[in-house]
């Protein structure tokens, strides 16, 4: 094998999939990348075996060949060099892949590609393509609140829901619900459950790209880009239905600038119970009173801030933190909250006047005042 490449585009490469790669796995070869050459093309491949990235990049060689290679020690190599042509070269007398730059010249060891695992074949797959954007907002607005829970695998990724009229992201811990529904021409019908890893490495490189190939089947999917695959098997199992949380009456409805909310929120959670991060909101006609209280080291905090309210007085408490996760989400200069009652979960929404093709609501339980 003998192929010629630009440092920076291999270096871009491998921090695009290094995310990927685990320490001291249970299986040692997928510490490693697989670089696979097939006239004119370096396909750089890296798993974990849930999930597995290819990036494609074209390179000079007349080889075809594939090995495996060390990822971390391949990566802090490349991070060395300034922007020029690096030479690489296999040595089969002493299995090494020799490295050749303007400044030296170097070796790593390779181990035959054919030990590395195989990509997944996705046989009966539909599919659907969109515009970056809808699926970076999807995920941007909805991967902050997906569980932690291992024995709730199902709410530990992103519900996609995909009809004949919009494609709808959905997560949930539990304590707080994202949906995020975009409006697309699709003739297709179905709904799966992503995994959460791949779907923080698609957040990351998903701006680079202007369009997103999504192929699907009931165990894997594929979302293709322009140089990229990113395969990744489903959660299998049922997603809660997360229609019955939502409340469909809220008659109680604030308006506020979130950044004057948010910031107020931050400074009064410093002085919550840091347990709890139990707040306080006491709504009386147009003034909103936030406050927060550490019984167990005397500390306590109260701000009041102006908003617009059509409902009747309330009192409701909230886990501060995810309040603020939320606002700090939302990216609209004014929000909505909905009430119903204290009891009852809160919907918070853009307050957005012009019409647009996505919609975004998120939900947060409250939580019992403490007397």
């Amino acid at each position: 094998m003998k192929f010629i490449i630009s440092s920076s585009d291999f270096l871009k490469s491998m921090q695009s999939i290094i995310g990927i790669i685990i320490n001291n796995p249970a299986l040692p070869i997928i510490e490693n990348v697989l670089l696979e050459i097939k006239s004119n093309n370096l396909n750089i491949k890296a798993t974990d075996l849930e999930t597995t990235i290819i990036i494609r990049n074209s390179v000079e060689s007349t080889s075809n060949m594939a090995i495996a290679v060390n990822a971390k020690l391949l990566l802090d190599t490349l991070k060395t060099f300034p922007e020029q042509p690096l030479t690489f070269k296999t040595n089969e007398i002493n299995n090494t892949l020799d490295i050749t730059s303007e400044q030296g010249n170097y070796s790593i060891a390779f181990l035959d590609g054919q030990e590395f695992p195989s990509t997944p074949n996705i046989e009966e797959a539909d599919q659907l393509s969109i515009a970056s954007s809808i699926l970076e907002e999807g995920l941007t607005n909805t991967l902050f609140a997906t569980g932690n829970d291992e024995l709730r695998p199902v709410m530990c990724g992103v519900f996609c829901e995909i009809n004949n009229t919009d494609i709808c992201f959905v997560s949930t811990d539990a304590h707080k619900l994202v949906k995020y529904a975009h409006k697309i021409d699709s003739q297709i019908s179905s709904s799966f459950i992503l995994p959460k890893k791949p779907l923080q490495l698609i957040k990351n490189i998903i701006n680079q790209h202007q369009e997103a190939i999504i192929k699907y089947n009931k165990t894997n999917v594929i979302f293709s880009f322009e140089n990229m695959d990113i395969y990744c098997r489903l959660i299998d199992g049922n997603y809660p239905n997360y229609h019955a949380v939502i409340p469909k009456e809220n008659p109680n409805i604030l308006s506020i600038d979130r950044l004057t909310l948010l910031n107020s929120l931050k400074r009064v959670a410093i002085f919550s119970n840091q347990s709890t991060h139990q707040i306080q909101l006491n709504i009386k006609g147009n003034e909103l009173s936030i406050s927060s209280e550490d019984i167990d080291f005397s500390n306590k905090a109260q701000e009041r801030v102006s908003c617009e309210y059509d409902g009747n007085d309330m009192m409701i408490g909230f886990n501060g933190k995810f309040l603020i996760e939320i606002l700090n989400t939302l990216k609209s200069d004014r929000i909505n909250i909905f009430f119903s009652s204290p009891s009852k979960a809160a919907i918070l929404k853009p307050d957005i006047k012009e019409d647009t093709k996505s919609e975004i609501l998120m939900l947060v339980m409250p939580v019992m005042l403490q007397q």
